[in-house]
């Protein structure tokens, strides 16, 4: 790739970090751009005309251009890359699980996780509060349904690691910091670890 890669981010997201995890896996160059989501960084004039009019991060800067969405970013670095299957029904799999992650998973998962660990729960709203027991047993059952699968195998989708499990990893890992104790899921804490084992493997915090 010549063209020169930024990802703009806030560093503790999920959603930013499946970004940085993808690229290091591929030995990816990845320049990153800070910035604070608790300020409103990303409601600037600025960010909105220059970065992404949505308002939100992560967006992988490709050269000039701008690319919002974390699925879509991931799947631009690892396209023709081993993390996307050959198969044409595995592949239409692996974008089966990353639509599923945003729509089941990430609004219960890491929500709660950035209302508890990041706002605090005594900050949050009285309508906030009144959603933690719903998202909690949406989240739950989301990782019923990740732990039924790998139960009965080591990756996602096929027999080798894809991005299915690179962006259901990122926030499933640091689920614990909304209050889902993965001991309950040692068939999700096995998978963890085998993605933690991959060569280029980046943890969170880097």
């Amino acid at each position: 790739m010549s063209e020169p890669l930024i990802l703009h981010e806030y560093a503790p997201s999920g959603n930013c970090y499946k970004i940085r995890l993808t690229a290091a896996l591929l030995g990816l160059p990845l320049a990153r751009r800070h910035y604070d989501i608790m300020r409103g960084e990303t409601r600037t004039p600025d960010f909105l005309a220059n970065v992404n009019a949505n308002g939100r991060i992560p967006v992988l800067q490709i050269g000039e251009r701008f690319l919002p969405e974390s699925n879509a970013a991931c799947f631009w670095l690892a396209t023709g890359s081993a993390l996307i299957p050959d198969d044409r029904y595995d592949r239409a799999d692996m974008l089966r699980w990353m639509f599923w992650e945003q729509y089941n998973h990430e609004p219960n998962i890491a929500m709660l996780r950035f209302w508890l660990a990041f706002v605090g729960e005594a900050a949050l709203t009285d309508a906030q509060r009144g959603q933690i027991a719903g998202k909690r047993a949406a989240g739950e059952a989301a990782l019923d349904l990740m732990a039924a699968e790998l139960d009965r195998r080591d990756w996602l989708v096929g027999a080798t690691p894809s991005l299915a499990d690179v962006c259901l990893f990122a926030y499933t890992h640091v689920a614990d910091a909304g209050g889902f104790d993965l001991e309950h899921w040692p068939a999700i804490l096995r998978w963890i670890a085998r993605v933690e084992a991959l060569p280029g493997y980046v943890p969170i915090t880097d």
